[in-house]
C-alpha cells in the first residue's frame, strides 16, 4: 500500500463505514468458519427484519437463555398466510358402521 491514492481511498471507504455505524475489528476463529463469519457479518450490516431476527437468535444462543414463551404464536402471526381468509374447516362425518 505504498500508493497514496490507494491509502486515501481506503481511508475514505472506512470513514463512510464509520458514518453508517459500522466498525472494523479482528476476531479469531477456525479457518473453516471464515466464509460463515463473513456472511454473518454481511447479513448483520443489512437493515431490516431479517437482520433483527438473526441478531436476536444469535444473542439468545450465545446467552444460553431459553426461548421466550409464546414464540410459536409469534411465528404464526408473522406467517404470510395471516389475513388470507383460508377456510380450514372440515365437514363432520360419523364414519362407517362395522359389524362386530
Amino acid at each position: 500500500m505504498g500508493n497514496t491514492a490507494q491509502k486515501r481511498a481506503i481511508e475514505n471507504y472506512r470513514s463512510r463505514l464509520a458514518e453508517r455505524g459500522i466498525a472494523r475489528f479482528e476476531i479469531q476463529a477456525f479457518d473453516a468458519d471464515r466464509d460463515l463469519l463473513r456472511t454473518l457479518a454481511r447479513k448483520l450490516t443489512e437493515s431490516g427484519p431479517d437482520a433483527r431476527q438473526l441478531r436476536r437468535t444469535i444473542q439468545q444462543a450465545v446467552a444460553g437463555e431459553p426461548p421466550k414463551a409464546g414464540s410459536i404464536l409469534a411465528a404464526l402471526r408473522r406467517s404470510p398466510l395471516v389475513g388470507s381468509n383460508l377456510d380450514l374447516s372440515r365437514p363432520r362425518e360419523e364414519g362407517r358402521k362395522i359389524d362386530l
